[in-house]
């Protein structure tokens, strides 16, 4: 026999192989092999969607590492290019067309060496790392000497963040200093005098019963050693370096356009959180302005209805504001009541969602406080997911109740849990047979547009049962209305954050608290702001042009199920998607 012929065979063998992958099969190889790459090289968002094999690290964030993550997602692009998608199912095609989007995006924003600026105001990896526990099994000993090896893990990960802060600073890519003292507030507050107080040793509080008594209190000694070394004295050197060298270097500068290639780069931001390629600042800033017109009728029609009157010489509008902002009868006057309050507006809405909706999830959430670790600079109110297969959880800050008003809770309540991102989230991980980074994919402008839409349909509900809660929900359109204002002229046009703090002072009715940690948080987070209205604006848009397009035909659950039913999806595939299913209608399927 040929001395070739072996190996003759196995190249034979291998091209055979791949000759007979069909394009299906190779665009699901090219979306398990990305998965899989990814998992390892982000191990924290592998622990929250359920994939444990590396709860035992966190991830490299160093610029090699971060250079070597774009290469890759480089090539991920070439071998979705190379596949031919003619002939693919319409799922398989969807799914094709949010990877590229997905991992364009990534391309394009690390270009920018975002990294640079791993923190907004009220989060970033130093407050995440505080919760990192909650999405990790703690059944066995062996998840908890994982856990052991993470936190292990922590000084490295630290000292790799603080050498990308650093950069940030020499290169001018920093949050501005001016919104600074609030976030040196909250990293000041993250430090704990012992390893109990720590939120990161509450594994250890609560060991399991199956254990061994001797077992839990070794366990529960590591626990102690591993956060009063590797931990307490990480987040104290963190503070030091906040305080001492990124909040004096920080830029002085306030809009995103300031940075160095700043311009481009919220150029991109805008693109990427409304997901339209063809969105501007300068067009969104005035579709914001028409919007706060529009809204504020609304606003004034509701005041007369109330016959409310203002003191002499005083401007009506404003002083109905303030009377909402002061008196008494708006807010909790405790935690336990704001969130009972809380909790019956969520139950109403599940008892009314079978009317709306003709799928429904199975996975349950609860109504919980924010965190005491985010809390003082956090927003109203969140969604967490969960790990998969958990609950949900829509968070409540009970801090400061005389800045948090009742009137505003029902649309609090509509856009974080129910019909807003529990039944968004918890559909999307539900589904089968898609690809796995559809389960959490999570474009912006489709989830807080879907989130803001559940507070417009709230109406329609029946959920406000009061003239103030209707006020309460236009503040809270309105608010997101300003924010088409107030982020593209804080970014793009030279506003000052006094500017921004009166334009949302002068048109809702939000707090002032809830008004500085809402702007605060914008000129951290460039562009994401936007989200929220556009992507409402074209669901309900969508929804005018199907009930139009099918008059009588028209279901309202079947439409909602439409709108959901492939998770999050950019705007492009949404309307697609909805003028397909009118297509489908029309021809009585």
């Amino acid at each position: 026999m040929n001395r070739f012929a072996p190996f003759l065979l196995v190249m034979l063998s291998c091209w055979s192989a791949v000759a007979s992958a069909t394009p299906a099969e190779d665009l699901r190889q090219l979306f398990a092999d990305e998965r899989a790459a990814y998992y390892r090289d982000e191990p924290l968002a592998a622990t929250s969607e359920g994939v444990h094999d590396y709860d035992d690290r966190l991830p490299s964030v160093t610029p090699e590492s971060q250079a070597r993550r774009l290469n890759a997602d480089r090539q991920w692009l070439k071998r979705l290019e190379a596949i031919d998608l003619v002939g693919l199912s319409a799922q398989d095609r969807v799914s094709a067309g949010l990877f590229k989007f997905m991992v364009e995006q990534r391309v394009l924003l690390g270009q920018h060496r975002d990294w640079r600026m791993p923190m907004t105001t009220d989060s970033g990896f130093h407050a995440d790392l505080l919760l990192l526990h909650e999405a990790m099994p703690f059944r066995t000993v062996a998840d908890y000497e994982r856990y052991l090896q993470r936190l292990a893990d922590l000084p490295r990960y630290f000292a790799e963040q603080v050498a990308n802060l650093r950069t940030g600073v020499r290169e001018g890519f920093t949050i501005p200093a001016e919104i600074l003292p609030n976030l040196a507030k909250v990293i000041a507050a993250e430090q704990y005098a012992k390893p109990e107080d720590c939120p990161l040793y509450s594994p250890f509080a609560n060991l399991p019963s199956t254990m061994s008594a001797a077992e839990q209190e070794r366990l529960r000694a590591a626990g102690r050693e591993a956060i009063a070394t590797n931990v307490l004295p990480t987040y104290a050197a963190f503070q030091r370096f906040f305080d001492g060298e990124y909040v004096p270097g920080a830029r002085k500068t306030l809009g995103a356009s300031a940075m160095p290639s700043g311009a481009a780069y919220y150029a991109d931001l805008v693109r990427y959180y409304t997901t339209l390629p063809d969105a501007t600042p300068e067009g969104i800033h005035a579709l914001g302005l028409a919007e706060v017109k529009r809204i504020r009728a609304d606003m004034e029609a509701i005041i007369d209805e109330l016959g409310f009157q203002a003191p002499a010489g005083q401007n009506r509008f404003r002083a109905f504001l303030e009377f909402l902002r002061t008196d008494p009868q708006f807010y909790p006057k405790t935690a336990g009541e704001l969130l009972r309050e809380a909790a019956f507006i969520a139950k109403d809405i599940d008892w009314k969602l079978p009317r709306y909706f003709g799928r429904l999830p199975r996975t349950p959430y609860g109504v919980r406080p924010v965190p005491a670790v985010l809390a003082p600079n956090y927003t109203a109110g969140r969604y967490s997911g969960g790990p998969t297969g958990g609950a949900g959880e829509y968070w409540v800050n009970t801090t400061s109740l005389d800045k948090r008003p009742l009137y505003a809770l029902p649309s609090l309540t509509l856009h974080e849990s129910v019909p807003g991102h529990h039944l968004q989230g918890a559909l999307a991980r539900e589904m089968q047979n898609v690809p796995l980074f559809r389960l959490n994919f999570y474009p912006h402008a489709f989830g807080e547009g879907w989130g803001l839409y559940s507070e417009w349909l709230g109406q329609e509900m029946g959920v406000y049962r009061t003239p103030y809660e209707r006020f309460g929900r236009l503040t809270y359109e309105m608010w997101r209305a300003c924010r088409l204002v107030v982020d593209t002229g804080m970014h793009s046009k030279g506003w000052t954050r006094d500017q921004a703090l009166e334009f949302m002072a002068a048109n809702t009715a939000l707090s002032t608290l809830e008004i500085r940690t809402e702007t605060d948080r914008y000129i951290s987070w460039p562009g994401q702001a936007l989200a929220y209205k556009m992507g409402e604006l074209k669901i309900r848009e969508l929804r005018t042009r199907a009930e139009k397009a099918l008059g009588e035909k028209f279901d309202i659950r079947a439409f909602h199920d439409t709108v959901l039913g492939n998770g999050g999806v950019t705007l492009a595939v949404l309307e697609q998607q909805v003028d397909a299913w009118i297509a489908l209608v029309q021809a009585g399927n």
